[in-house]
């Protein structure tokens, strides 16, 4: 095992042990990646992955091992003995310099998250496997009330990413009528993302019901999107994940790797580059820190806050009601019932969508 190696991050020297170590195995398009590697491209990335981790709660989705053909993530305690995980907690052993903040998950439980101020810190977190970056869409002095609005446009099976590309396409028409300016990028995966900052004035139950408007007011405009909870009912569209809006939902930031063969990055693109782009896995740890010293295509994104209130009036007039939580949140206020259409029998379930002892 290779000796512990040294990584300039912004003013800090971070120790990175088992530097060696490989993270992702060899593509036929790219070459292995070793943890110095990752913690490497993590620094080289700084201004742009600060921007969007800066003053924000973050978990850390962490990878000791590496990436392997099937290995899993856990996302809940019957996944114990899981390759990756998701740390919501800061982690034993954090330098003096790391900031947290403390924030309520939906159970009304609390805890101290990680708070990045200085690139010195994700640099950290990547020498303790972390290849991806989930901030919460709120900042330290007020995490209560988001600052950002995010659409994730996620390819249904049947759906490919040029089709996501597309629909991004009129998601961006949308915006620019209700005088909004969203930034995009890619997932990293299949899908796209479009943020937008708005002013911290909204708390995240309506944050949740502007992306259900946003994406009602898309599916309306075209027959090839869905804000379908379940699964069984998206049929070959794209679908508007409105609940990752919802308090301690997060979406892979800007800058992140993503845990998949070949080290894709979740990247910021201007819009002229997206529509051109055909295979989101050209942008990866190798590529992206070119692209991004040439100029960040989010450079801009904090110069205008828009208001929520064109997306919570599209909630308001179009049909439809509330839609389902996940399934690990409290049962909410005029949710619907939290059955799979298919399997619903009406005479079990009141209108308010409780479910009768029967």
């Amino acid at each position: 095992m290779a000796k512990a190696a040294e990584v300039q991050a912004g003013e800090r020297l971070v120790r990175v042990s088992s530097p060696d170590r490989v993270i992702y195995e060899a593509t036929e398009r790219t070459p292995e990646v070793t943890k110095l590697m990752v913690c490497d491209y993590v620094a080289s990335v700084g201004e742009g992955l600060m921007r969007a981790l800066r003053g924000r709660p973050t978990a850390l989705e962490r990878w000791p091992s590496g990436v392997r053909e099937g290995m899993r993530l856990a996302v809940g305690p019957q996944d114990r003995g899981a390759d990756g995980f998701y740390q919501k907690r800061v982690p034993k052993g954090a330098p003096d310099y790391l900031e947290t903040v403390r924030v309520t998950f939906p159970s009304g439980r609390t805890a101290e998250e990680i708070c990045p101020h200085e690139i010195a810190v994700p640099v950290w977190c990547a020498q303790m496997g972390t290849l991806v970056f989930h901030p919460w869409p709120v900042r330290d002095d007020d995490v209560d009330h988001p600052d950002e609005l995010r659409i994730d446009l996620d390819p249904q099976p049947g759906t490919s990413f040029a089709d996501a590309v597309r629909v991004a396409g009129v998601a961006r028409e949308l915006l620019e009528e209700l005088g909004m300016r969203g930034f995009v990028k890619t997932s990293g995966n299949r899908g796209v993302h479009v943020f937008v900052r708005i002013e911290p004035r909204w708390e995240f139950t309506d944050l949740r019901h502007a992306a259900i408007g946003f994406g009602r007011e898309l599916a309306r405009r075209d027959d090839q999107v869905t804000v379908a909870w379940w699964k069984e009912e998206r049929g070959t569209r794209i679908f508007v994940d409105y609940n990752q809006n919802n308090r301690d939902r997060t979406i892979a930031s800007a800058y992140s790797l993503r845990p998949l063969p070949g080290a894709p990055v979740s990247t910021p693109l201007t819009w002229d580059d997206l529509a051109i782009l055909e295979d989101p896995r050209e942008l990866n740890l190798f590529t992206v820190p070119e692209r991004l010293a040439a100029g960040d295509p989010w450079a801009g994104i904090e110069d205008v806050a828009y208001s929520l209130d064109p997306l919570l009036e599209l909630w308001e007039t179009l049909p439809g009601g509330e839609l389902n939580f996940p399934p690990d949140y409290p049962k909410m206020p005029g949710e619907p019932p939290r059955v799979q259409p298919s399997k619903k029998v009406a005479a079990h379930w009141d209108e308010a969508g409780n479910r009768l002892d029967v």
